[in-house]
């Protein structure tokens, strides 16, 4: 029985198996980055840093009235934008419409993210059955 001799290394399964690897880290990453791995955070005796609102949450009603869903009282358009510079660029707009709204009112929010140049938003929606 006569042995062949291997002159090269087959690499294609080492590159399988860091691809896997590579999609594991990317993705336990991603689970991180938005909170849904529960960290248990240490803790500090220093003051603690200014907190600016992670989340903006807007809603247009059928009448076309915006509500904030912390403060429970109408607010105008020029007041939506204050608290969106206030609440920088990393701060996320959740927006409920009614779907009986005016399309003006929803262009109107659109547009004020648009000018500030705030990408951070969501739209929420019921899913269709």
């Amino acid at each position: 029985m006569k042995m062949k001799r291997v002159d090269s290394i087959n690499v294609i399964p080492f590159i399988d198996i860091m691809l896997v690897l590579l999609v594991m880290v990317l993705t336990t990453a991603t689970f991180i980055r938005t909170g849904l791995i529960p960290v248990d955070l240490p803790d500090a005796k220093g003051t603690a840093a200014e907190h600016k609102p992670s989340e903006l949450k807007l809603t247009i009603q059928k009448d076309g009235v915006l509500m904030l869903d912390e403060s429970k009282t109408p607010i105008s358009l020029g007041e939506f934008e204050q608290r969106v510079v206030a609440g920088g660029k990393e701060m996320t707009v959740v927006l409920y419409s009614d779907k009986d709204a005016a399309f003006q009112n929803f262009v109107g929010v659109m547009d004020v993210l648009k000018r500030l140049g705030h990408e951070q938003l969501y739209i929420v929606t019921d899913k269709q059955q």
